[in-house]
């Protein structure tokens, strides 16, 4: 079968407080995450597109973790193979060295820039502002990786972007231990395979992940009567509560939140009678209305 192009453009990443390594990605094409992303805890983060060579991925993580600094693994995989002008490779380690590689058969714009800590390339781009915005976006924010990589895609796409235009979109990021359970290092691996604007389904995705598994603190807000009556409204309009609108803090108004918190998969943001996340208040305003 005929290889696709991925035209695309990507940012991977290491943060060297967190340890996490990642890789945000969007794309003219169907399914970006299944093809660009890869990322192994302790070694590493690749992105491989344009006339994608899959084995980018799997062997240079194999490589990196032998040793090969991100030059080095760029320099065996393309040796060992016969296409690699139409390639385009992003790769950080987990020293926080990175590289990038533009084979010359790469569509126009195509190219890519690097830094400590991050790789940024793309090809079928408007233009080079695309991954020069990626990079100064990534180098100037702070906070949790995840939100630098997207937030560092979404200033790719602002400086002109995909030049056929969006489709899809994936964020991947690994670290020891970091799955649901911690049985093994996937710690966020989020995709949007087909959507008008990818990236902010890919946010808002971010978002609620954040909520169902993130590690911020959670700040909880004192049910006090109005709060108590406006709750009861959203558990009315849920179908979860059928008694009276009122400011009673009772037992079926306790049954009926916790009923929500379940339903919504959120046992772990529980709060003891009287209190309720407030995270889990806005998520509920903005489910109902």
């Amino acid at each position: 079968m005929a290889e696709k192009r991925v035209n695309t453009f990507s940012i991977v990443g290491y943060d060297p407080q967190t340890e996490e390594l990642g890789i945000a990605v969007q794309s003219k094409f169907l399914a970006v995450g299944s093809v660009v992303p890869w990322a192994k805890a302790n070694v590493g983060a690749i992105a491989t597109q344009a006339l994608a060579n899959l084995d980018y991925g799997e062997k240079g993580l194999d490589l990196l973790e032998e040793g090969l600094s991100p030059e080095e693994v760029i320099e065996r995989l393309r040796s060992e193979d016969e296409n690699d002008a139409t390639r385009q490779v992003g790769i950080v380690n987990a020293k926080g060295n990175s590289a990038s590689f533009t084979g010359e058969k790469c569509y126009d714009w195509a190219g890519g820039i690097t830094g400590p800590n991050f790789a940024c390339q793309g090809n079928i781009l408007v233009g080079k502002d695309t991954v020069k915005a990626m990079a100064q976006k990534f180098q100037n924010t702070e906070g949790e990786l995840a939100d630098r990589l997207v937030s560092a895609l979404e200033a790719g796409q602002k400086a002109g972007g995909d030049k056929r235009g969006r489709q899809s979109a994936a964020l991947l990021v690994v670290k020891e231990d970091g799955s649901y359970g911690g049985y093994n290092d996937r710690y966020i691996d989020l995709r949007v395979d087909d959507h008008e604007t990818p990236i902010k389904e890919l946010q808002r995705l971010l978002e609620i992940f954040y909520l169902y598994f993130g590690d911020q603190e959670v700040e909880k807000v004192e049910l006090n009567d109005t709060l108590i009556k406006e709750v009861k409204g959203y558990l009315n309009d849920l179908n979860l509560f059928s008694g009276n609108i009122d400011s009673k803090n009772d037992d079926e108004f306790q049954e009926a939140l916790e009923v929500f918190y379940h339903q919504e998969n959120f046992e772990e943001r529980e709060q003891v009678k009287g209190y309720i996340d407030k995270d889990i208040l806005e998520y509920m305003r903005k489910k109902v209305n």
